[in-house]
């Protein structure tokens, strides 16, 4: 255990719907806090999947037998993230009699008191006594794990030329759009990178960049010191690149990977797409702001800033108030 009055042998469950963002989050909380997570995928029947969590009357058998189900022995902390997480985890507390210390990661649609505390980041102006704001995502980086990986997939990038430019990319989601004119953009940009300042580019895509853009970015880069990575394509070298990365580019409809970029303290530039929203640009504003981003327009710079720590810092905060709780006797 990492936290002073901790108790051995705490026992972590991360509930979420088992999209890969969510979960991440909550892993990289447990971890955090020195904890080997027990991970349960929900899978939710009809028609609660579709309705709000206030709406579900009885939220543990609106559970598929297909996903993981909710049953004793209770956890002593639980850390959920998602909207079909959000009945489902209320009820596991409270057929524990209140045992289980409950937190909830982003806004969770209901009243907040029915959690022990909700981690939810600042663009989603939401305040309470228990409530922990944050600048960005939870996540799994460490030093620990940026070292082991740099180590143990290093040679995937050994042939590259420096500067070495990590490029993080998302894909498209309800706000923004990768048209055929982003992803020219963002492929000439890089190439750009290449050509005038003689990067190599590791670059690294997610189950939502698609082929079609893989493929365009692939094609516009032909011939110029870049290594691809996507899903399947045999270990992940996410890690191992933002450990050796000079600079890093991450395309702006990722909360996730641009909070990831910026804990390394490394130049982080965020490459702009169409469309968007008020929650994303005051995101992005904010770590612009605090100098911790630029905006990516084919070039790169270096530059320091104090890294962007909040998944350490959410984790002593869950760990000061659960052994509080426990000190105090309370059940919940």
């Amino acid at each position: 255990m990492k936290f002073p009055g901790l108790p051995a042998g705490l026992r972590c469950w991360v509930v979420t719907d088992g999209k890969i963002g969510m979960e991440s989050q909550c892993i990289g909380l447990a971890e955090a806090l020195g904890l080997a997570p027990e991970i349960k995928r929900l899978v939710t029947r009809a028609p609660w999947r579709w309705l709000p969590p206030a709406m579900w009357p009885v939220p543990l058998a609106a559970l598929d037998p297909s996903g993981d189900l909710l049953t004793p022995p209770w956890p002593d902390l639980l850390i959920a993230s998602g909207r079909q997480s959000v009945a489902p985890a209320i009820a596991a507390k409270r057929a524990s009699a209140g045992r289980i210390f409950l937190v909830q990661i982003q806004r969770p649609g209901v009243d907040i008191r029915r959690f022990d505390l909700v981690v939810t980041p600042e663009h989603d102006g939401l305040a309470g006594a228990n409530v922990i704001v944050t600048w960005g995502a939870m996540h799994r980086v460490s030093a620990e794990r940026l070292r082991a990986d740099a180590a143990r997939l290093g040679d995937t990038v050994a042939d590259l030329p420096r500067p070495l430019v990590a490029v993080l990319l998302g894909g498209p989601n309800r706000v923004y759009r990768w048209t055929d004119a982003v992803i020219a953009r963002l492929g000439d940009d890089l190439a750009r990178l290449c050509r005038d300042q003689g990067c190599g580019l590791a670059i690294s895509a997610s189950r939502r960049t698609g082929r079609r853009a893989v493929a365009a970015l692939r094609q516009r880069l032909q011939g110029l010191p870049v290594v691809f990575w996507s899903d399947g394509d045999g270990p992940n070298p996410y890690f191992a690149w933002l450990a050796l990365a000079d600079a890093i580019v991450v395309t702006a409809d990722s909360v996730n990977m641009t909070s990831e970029a910026c804990s390394t303290g490394k130049p982080v530039y965020v490459a702009e797409l169409a469309g968007g929203s008020d929650k994303f640009r005051r995101f992005h504003a904010r770590l612009a702001e605090a100098g911790m981003t630029r905006r990516f327009a084919g070039r790169v710079e270096s530059w320091r800033y104090t890294p962007l720590d909040e998944t350490a810092r959410v984790a002593a905060e869950i760990a000061r108030r659960f052994v509080a709780r426990r000190a105090a006797g309370s059940g919940g």
